[in-house]
């Protein structure tokens, strides 16, 4: 086992015990909270510097592409987002393993509307396959979201794929006509660079720039107080 004799949290752990769980429209079954996740050897807390060696990054990559993340990379990455005071990752750790179960991300986005108001964004929520049934996919967006009204978030938004749309709509999520639609474009595949590098060579011997025939896919996206399993 790997001795932490000095760790630093992401943000203070203390946020976590203001939550009403009563006030969420989820159902537990049993009743759970952040403070009593249902096990003994369950913590709901904020992402530690030290959780490299728990597993955090792994557990990311259950729900996509990681990459090859060294301890200083990570180390630097922790440090910009507590610096920046706009970062609440929370996770679940299964204390008898020293290991992280499940995780979900509160991105802060300040504004001028809404009388300089801020805004949130749900994003990596992802639980351990092996740990599944015991609620935690629920606890984890709820603690997330409640964390979000807590911090004066005007509302929170997300991403989520069609199959989890009745998934967040149990925790109170709505669908809004209308405005459903999520749009991306990516600067991490090649594919893409090299597609707008063969338009643009064609545009120029031909003349005219000629039209990308690619259609887009677009996901729901909730709004309100809770949000999906996305990425």
């Amino acid at each position: 086992m790997v001795q932490h004799p000095q760790e630093t949290y992401l943000y203070d752990p203390s946020f976590l015990l203001k939550l009403d769980f009563h006030r969420t429209p989820a159902t537990f079954k049993p009743f759970i909270s952040a403070a009593n996740p249902g096990e003994p050897w369950m913590k709901v807390r904020p992402l530690k510097d030290t959780d490299y060696d728990r597993g955090f990054l792994q557990l990311l990559s259950q729900l996509t592409h990681v990459g090859n993340v060294n301890r200083t990379q990570f180390l630097t990455r922790f440090s910009q987002m507590k610096a920046s005071g706009d970062y609440f990752v929370t996770v679940i750790e299964d204390t008898r393993k020293n290991e992280i179960i499940g995780a979900a991300s509160l991105v802060i986005e300040r504004k001028f509307i809404h009388n300089c108001s801020v805004r949130g964004r749900l994003e990596d929520v992802v639980v351990n396959d092996t740990y599944r049934g015991k609620q935690l996919g629920k606890l984890i967006v709820v603690t997330v979201s409640l964390l979000a009204e807590e911090l004066g978030c005007y509302k929170m938004s997300l991403d989520c794929k069609d199959k989890l749309i009745k998934f967040y709509e149990s925790l109170g999520y709505v669908l809004i006509p209308g405005n459903s639609n999520s749009m991306t474009i990516r600067y991490d595949e090649g594919t893409t660079l090299k597609r707008n590098a063969t338009s643009a060579m064609a545009g120029t011997s031909s003349g005219a720039a000629g039209a990308d025939g690619d259609s887009c896919q677009t996901n729901s996206q909730f709004y309100n107080f809770f949000s999906p399993f996305c990425y």
